[in-house]
């Protein structure tokens, strides 16, 4: 791993010292997920709307080519200006270019995980360009200099406690009140001299509709439309693969995102913007940055349907226990473990190892995405491309040939027991990582072929 980013095992064994945290963590996004199900079995064609919004998906994917063009060009007749981005760097500078323009040194910005994989508030922070995110949970781990740790809820590995200090220590609320509707009234005057007193505001975009050239942002807080509603300037930013064909589609991915995200019916603001209002300007910046190499390859194409709603997340067992910042990635969890080896083989080579296959992922996935095939399939290209540890290489070796040979097979199980029975401390140690987490089983007395040998007639 480049960049001294831990890998996610290590990550997430700091995650897992605070035992007390994990469970919480676990037992809250599970909640979640539960509320999900629940939304979910109230809607009688729950796995046709999936269907539908999966064969919207592949279509639009396909013919890409077209519906791209179909964007900007019903965009620039309703007064947008497009801009379009090869990779993060040119997304970040086309931004900057919007703010030097108009001589902008502070803007407000509401979720965007496409400006998180861009790294576009360091970008701006080093050109002298304040950034304020103005999502409560961005907020906070904003000013706690972290990444958000999931898509959907971003401080959600943060505790009342910790919400408490960190506004006591930047906003300059009482210490020690962690009361949820103190600190939300704080945030929110905190917040309201940003929106008012900010020229440019950026948000990201849940759908771009190529029929009407238009975009639809969803919040449950209306802070991308405070911000993009009080700025003279308003610039959205979103991946080439948001884009749907007809605004008829909006329906199904709307009656599928809110109830796998948190359980809820809709979101409480879903925005269309489609053109700037009198005297403001508007823009869009349409990235690739890998997206398009993801298309190209065959077993990986289908993870560019995802919607962003982090129902994977919420159900992943790896996840829950390990914490989203365990993923060194702006998305975390299945989902990003199978978009990040593309934007970088080496350096994500570790996270679509962070899964147990169980495909509950794939199960709750509103798109249809196969999760759970794609975190396979990676494993399987990252040690042909040579990304996979000598220890794990050497293991497989092992393994093969052992699993290759009947009678080598045998005799390492024969000797497994033996070792277990005479001398437990040779696998009952910090050297096996099983037993970290586990106390090893009573060995058999007999192998399964030897009881069947035996009791065969």
């Amino acid at each position: 791993m480049g960049n001294n980013v831990l890998e996610h095992s290590a990550a997430s064994e700091i995650f897992n010292k605070d035992t007390e945290r994990v469970g919480w963590h676990d037992e809250t996004l599970w909640f979640v997920r539960s509320k999900r199900d629940k939304a979910a079995h109230q809607i009688q064609d729950w796995e046709l709307l999936r269907e539908t919004a999966s064969a919207i998906k592949n279509h639009g994917l396909s013919n890409l080519h077209d519906y791209l063009i179909q964007f900007e060009q019903n965009a620039l007749n309703n007064g947008v200006q497009v801009h379009w981005a090869a990779d993060a760097a040119e997304h970040n500078a086309i931004v900057h270019s919007i703010l030097s323009k108009h001589g902008v040194k502070q803007m407000v910005k509401s979720k965007s995980m496409l400006t998180e994989e861009c790294h576009l508030n360091e970008h701006l922070s080093q050109h002298g360009i304040e950034v304020i995110d103005t999502d409560l949970g961005e907020r906070i781990v904003q000013l706690r200099n972290e990444p958000p740790s999931h898509i959907v809820l971003p401080a959600i590995h943060l505790k009342k406690e910790d919400v408490g200090e960190t506004f006591h220590q930047h906003l300059g609320t009482e210490k020690g009140n962690k009361d949820p509707q103190y600190l939300t009234e704080a945030a929110r005057q905190h917040l309201r001299e940003k929106f008012l007193t900010r020229k440019v505001a950026l948000t990201g975009v849940n759908f771009a509709v190529a029929e009407t050239g238009e975009f639809v942002v969803c919040t449950n807080e209306g802070n991308a439309d405070m911000g993009a509603h009080l700025a003279d300037v308003h610039i959205a930013c979103m991946g080439f693969e948001k884009l749907i064909p007809k605004r008829e589609h909006l329906g199904v991915f709307l009656r599928l995102l809110a109830r796998s995200a948190t359980g809820q019916p809709i979101t409480t603001y879903s925005s269309h913007f489609k053109k700037p209002r009198p005297g403001q300007e508007m823009h869009i910046v349409i990235v690739d940055n890998g997206r398009s190499n993801q298309l190209g390859r065959a077993d990986f194409r289908n993870s560019l349907k995802c919607i962003r709603c982090g129902a994977c997340m919420n159900t992943c067992p790896v996840y829950r226990r390990s914490g989203g910042h365990s993923y060194h990635n702006a998305v975390a969890g299945p989902i990003g473990s199978i978009l990040a080896p593309n934007l970088d083989m080496k350096q994500n080579a570790d996270l679509p190892f962070a899964s147990t296959l169980c495909g509950s992922c794939s199960n709750v996935c509103p798109v249809k995405i196969d999760i759970h095939d794609q975190l396979y399939k990676w494993r399987q290209v990252l040690v042909k491309e040579g990304h996979a540890t000598i220890a794990k290489k050497l293991s497989m070796s092992a393994m093969t040939f052992t699993l290759s040979n009947p009678k080598v097979y045998q005799l390492g199980g024969k000797i497994g027991r033996f070792m277990m029975q005479l001398a437990p401390f040779a696998v009952n140690n910090p050297l096996n990582p099983w037993y970290k987490q586990r106390d090893m089983p009573t060995p058999p007395k007999e192998s399964f072929r030897e009881w069947y040998l035996k009791n065969k007639g």
